[in-house]
């Protein structure tokens, strides 16, 4: 799933890395990424905290310097080519930071005022822009200090939003926040992708990646393990047959029959390492064999399934 860096040039990537290192001291916080994120794409950088997305994107937007390793965004080379790039960038890292005592609105205009790139005389248009396609418009005015802590992240998208961006990167976006403002920011993010904008969101929930991203990069103690459309990812792992009957054990005999691995009993059910066997021969030989079947679900493994079937351990075990 990796390419090499000649293939950068084509500039189908908004992100692509080779080798990027990172060492505190004696400390590997990155090794050797290889990251490609294609351009339109909604990638999902995952990990436990502590895993290195953070280090990874501070790299990527030329807050730290790697200790190895290159990288381009948009296609063009960094940091040779930051001027260029990075106004195109918007970017949400270790969360919010706005004045307390200020509206949202006037949090804005501060920000854009500080932006060189900014035309003044737009700056009310694009402000109130953003936040209206943030949803916080009508509370332009509150203070920053009364925003709960969802409309605090949708203000600092809306920060990232005050210019036309082509990149989007966002880190943990959704942290900490509510099941109400989670879904508020996955909205959020689906309807700039829609826009045609490339999303880069690094997150430790990966439920909510699921339900978002078209691609997912799966970080583990500064290693990327795996990277790739979500679909051909979470097809590396094994798909199981679950059959509900109350004939369990017998139903378990014909699954070994077939030639199916990793056979288990639980209470009422038996469930097997389905492999390259169709479905419905599954169904049919336990139909042969006279087994009663009142339930028969094929079961894809979820990311973490992936996750621990990976790293051996639980995707919030990494410190």
């Amino acid at each position: 799933m990796t390419e090499d860096l000649g293939d950068f040039e084509l500039g189908d990537f908004a992100v692509a890395t080779h080798g990027l290192t990172k060492r505190f001291r004696q400390q590997v916080a990155v090794n050797a990424v290889d990251l490609l994120v294609p351009r339109g794409a909604v990638y999902g950088f995952l990990g436990p905290n502590g895993s290195g997305k953070t280090t990874t994107i501070r790299m990527l937007l030329g807050l730290i310097r790697p200790t190895a390793g290159r990288h381009r965004l948009l296609g063009r080379a960094m940091p040779d080519h930051a001027g260029d790039v990075l106004p195109r960038v918007g970017s949400l890292v270790e969360g919010p930071a706005f004045h307390p005592y200020l509206s949202a609105r006037a949090n804005l205009v501060r920000l854009d005022c500080v932006d060189r790139h900014a035309d003044p005389a737009t700056t009310k248009v694009r402000v109130d822009g953003a936040l209206d396609r943030v949803g916080l418009l009508a509370a332009a005015d509150k203070k920053y200090r009364a925003y709960s802590l969802g409309m605090r992240q949708r203000l600092a998208i809306a920060g990232a939003l005050l210019e036309p961006r082509e990149l989007l990167v966002l880190d943990e976006p959704t942290n900490g926040l509510d099941p109400q403002g989670t879904r508020e920011v996955r909205h959020l993010i689906s309807s700039l992708a829609d826009d045609g904008a490339t999303v880069l969101v690094s997150s430790h929930l990966l439920s909510e990646v699921e339900q978002v991203c078209t691609h997912i990069g799966v970080m583990h103690v500064g290693t990327l393990l795996a990277q790739g459309p979500i679909a051909q990812v979470r097809a590396v792992g094994e798909v199981r047959a679950r059959v509900i009957s109350d004939r369990a054990q017998d139903a378990a005999r014909v699954l070994r029959g077939l030639g199916l691995t990793d056979v288990a009993l639980e209470p009422g059910m038996a469930t097997a390492t389905l492999g390259t066997l169709a479905p419905d021969k599954v169904v049919m030989a336990l139909v042969h064999e006279g087994v009663p079947v009142s339930g028969f679900a094929v079961e894809r493994p979820s990311l973490e399934d992936l996750f621990v079937s990976m790293t051996g351990e639980g995707f919030n075990v990494s410190g």
